[in-house]
């Protein structure tokens, strides 16, 4: 028996408690840190980093969840360590203004905790995805369960922002408590029972970790496609841990207005996959390979005006700027997504779960990377030129790396492949 709709929807609903609760440890809490705490911006990098480090286990979780039996365990569990990496997160911002080496200490327990948790609800719920999900539902089921991992993180931005001014330490950790406790009771309703429905088969052979991990890399299309996936999400993630910085130092944006312009990009994310969907598959235009480029080149044109507004003080200009990154941004992901879970079940039979893994830990080194990257170029430009120049600098490498990215979606993938990314019967 395979997932239904209903099924694909709530998995869904776990993708997106953790989005909503990850948004405001990389978002929210990095912005309070670099702007409201004056540290250096390389600190929450290498915090934010240190999560998607641990992320690394992905591609093991992955290969155990080929064997199924044990992926609601890993998918509560893991959502209940997010939250409570995210609860302790939360509680540093407090204790930096009065022990900055307690504050630290609390910090990277808990974002190794967060990245522990992300990981095994993330990938435990991919993997049910690929091994569960009719193969004609496949790419479908993944576009919607990242739109709605979309969604929760663009509403818990903009609700958040809205509630958190005037800030105060105290509301931060009301509010981070109440989306967290959410997202674990959510969660734990959502998964109830699917697994035992669809009756995921264990794999009866016992291979070791890393021969099965060397079967799927000795795969061509899944090596090349996990260099893209790196080559692209760096360049997706590099402003994750600045573009927020930016708005309060450059703009005067207060902690709310900053974690709002966070919403408004998920925001402009949302809809850019909206648009692919609908124009992919009810229209019938263009490839994945179209659209993967497509966005690449948009997201590079949308960093490119982030930076010239900066140094210009168009801050007008700011929202509507972030929005469209977001958007093609978006338009980017739905399509590699459409091809990851088109290209899951392709090769060596019963791998998915490790393929799907291996990129997923791509992913997550190319996200710690690149925010730890643009975290670190920020300082080091603002040694040196004016906050909006130093920033504007790094919006700039950015965009190049999307153009990069571009070049390579045109080299590697597949010219007659067909988006399938919403339901169509």
């Amino acid at each position: 028996m395979t997932l239904s709709w209903v099924q694909i929807v709530r998995l869904g609903l776990v993708q997106m408690c953790l989005g909503a609760i990850v948004v405001l440890m990389t978002s929210t809490l990095n912005r309070l840190m670099v702007v409201e705490l004056s540290l250096p911006a390389v600190l929450p990098g290498l915090l934010v980093a240190l999560h998607y480090g641990i992320q690394l286990s992905r591609t093991q979780l992955g290969f155990a969840s080929d064997r199924g039996g044990r992926r609601t365990v890993f998918i509560t569990g893991g959502m209940a360590v997010l939250g409570a990496g995210a609860a302790l997160a939360t509680s540093a911002i407090l204790l930096f203004p009065v022990n900055y080496w307690a504050g630290l200490s609390v910090s990277i327990l808990a974002y190794a905790l967060i990245g522990l948790g992300a990981g095994a609800a993330g990938t435990s719920v991919l993997a049910l995805l690929a091994t569960a999900t009719a193969a004609r539902r496949r790419a479908a089921a993944a576009t919607i369960t990242w739109l709605m991992m979309i969604f929760g993180i663009a509403v818990t931005a903009g609700v958040v922002g809205t509630l958190l001014d005037p800030y105060s330490p105290g509301l931060l950790m009301r509010i981070v408590g109440a989306v967290t406790v959410g997202a674990v009771v959510v969660t734990a309703f959502a998964i109830h029972g699917i697994e035992r429905s669809v009756r995921a088969v264990q794999e009866p052979e016992q291979t070791p970790f890393l021969e099965g991990l060397a079967q799927v890399w000795a795969e061509p299309r899944a090596r090349v496609f996990t260099m893209f996936v790196f080559l692209s999400m760096t360049a997706y993630f590099m402003q994750e841990l600045i573009l927020e910085p930016y708005a309060g130092l450059v703009f005067g944006f207060t902690p709310g207005q900053s974690t709002q312009l966070s919403g408004a990009q998920n925001g402009g994310v949302f809809l850019g996959m909206i648009t692919v969907g609908v124009l992919a598959t009810g229209l019938g235009l263009g490839t994945l390979r179209h659209w993967v480029i497509a966005g690449c080149l948009g997201s590079a044109a949308a960093l490119s005006v982030i930076s010239a507004i900066g140094p210009a003080g168009l801050s007008t200009l700011l929202v509507p700027a972030v929005v469209a990154m977001g958007f093609f941004n978006g338009m980017f992901a739905v399509a590699a997504i459409g091809s990851m879970m088109a290209m899951a079940g392709e090769g060596r039979e019963r791998r998915e779960g490790t393929r799907m893994g291996l990129w997923g830990a791509a992913q997550a080194i190319a996200a710690g990377f690149g925010g730890l990257t643009g975290a670190a170029l920020a300082d080091v430009m603002r040694t040196v030129l004016p906050d909006a120049s130093a920033f504007g600098t790094v919006f700039v490498i950015e965009a190049t790396l999307f153009v990069a990215a571009a070049l390579m979606a045109a080299r590697i993938m597949d010219r007659g492949t067909v988006p399938q990314l919403v339901p169509g019967e």
